[in-house]
């Protein structure tokens, strides 16, 4: 049987505090067949020491300046040399201990992708819930008309479909380059379990607003002008709908 090997990539900035989550949800899983990469962007709070303290368990990592949180993860990509790539930030966790084994064990071998569900966590390592969106069981790229119905950090791809990241986003470029990774994938396997649990990270308002026009941006780039300003009139009228139903005025 062939076991394919799988490159997870963590992106940090200044997370001495929740690195360790990261590191001991993987160095703990009952599946050995990983290669472990951390692309640090010149922490200047005690991440690099942690990262050379427990380099035993760290395959490869490099730590400067970069512009930007996708252009760390290209820098990541670059290095991956695994049949899979999964992506999971610091503060992020893989669910349990047997969770990489149990998906690959369960996942067919020619999977392009596979993906589960999220469970949402805090910086203490405590779960909240699970994430809202749920993802469906039939995941394409034409599933993200609806926005980031899967967790990135519950996504696990080929490294051959693997393309960067475009860097010209600078909070809505996963979910730009899932829709590209989906467009060329032709099986999408969901595991039907939690894969990840998600660090809990507010987004400032600026950065909402950011987020917002850059993900209209690459709705438009992907689905066409005219679909996508249909899209947000059905999810504006339901949330009105909503409000009004609930008297929530």
């Amino acid at each position: 049987m062939n076991i394919p090997k799988c490159s997870i990539i963590t992106v940090v900035y200044n997370g001495e505090s929740v690195l360790p989550l990261t590191l001991q949800s993987i160095i703990c899983q009952t599946f050995k067949s990983y290669e472990y990469i951390v692309i640090d962007g010149a922490s200047v709070d005690g991440t690099i020491d942690f990262i050379r303290n427990n380099q035993m368990h760290i395959g490869k990592w490099i730590s400067e300046k970069d512009q930007g949180l996708y252009d760390a993860m290209n820098k990541g990509l670059a290095l991956a040399q695994g049949e899979y790539v999964w992506f999971l930030n610091a503060g992020d966790r893989i669910f349990d201990e047997q969770t990489l084994e149990r998906t690959f064990a369960e996942a067919p071998p020619d999977a392009d992708i596979i993906y589960g569900d999220t469970m949402i966590a805090d910086d203490q390592g405590k779960d909240i819930g699970p994430r809202r969106l749920k993802p469906p069981e039939n995941l394409s790229w034409k599933s993200l008309r609806d926005g980031m119905v899967v967790c990135h950090q519950s996504v696990i791809v080929k490294r051959s479909l693997a393309e960067t990241y475009d860097i010209r986003y600078k909070v809505a470029g996963d979910y730009e380059w899932l829709i590209r990774v989906l467009k060329k994938a032709k099986t999408a396997y969901y595991t039907g379990f939690y894969v990840c649990r998600f660090l809990e990270g507010g987004i400032n308002k600026k950065r909402i607003i950011k987020a917002l026009a850059e993900r209209f941006e690459v709705m438009v780039r992907h689905f066409g002008l005219l679909p996508t300003l249909l899209r947000h009139f059905v999810i504006g009228w339901r949330f009105i709908t909503y409000v009004v139903k609930n008297r929530r005025f």
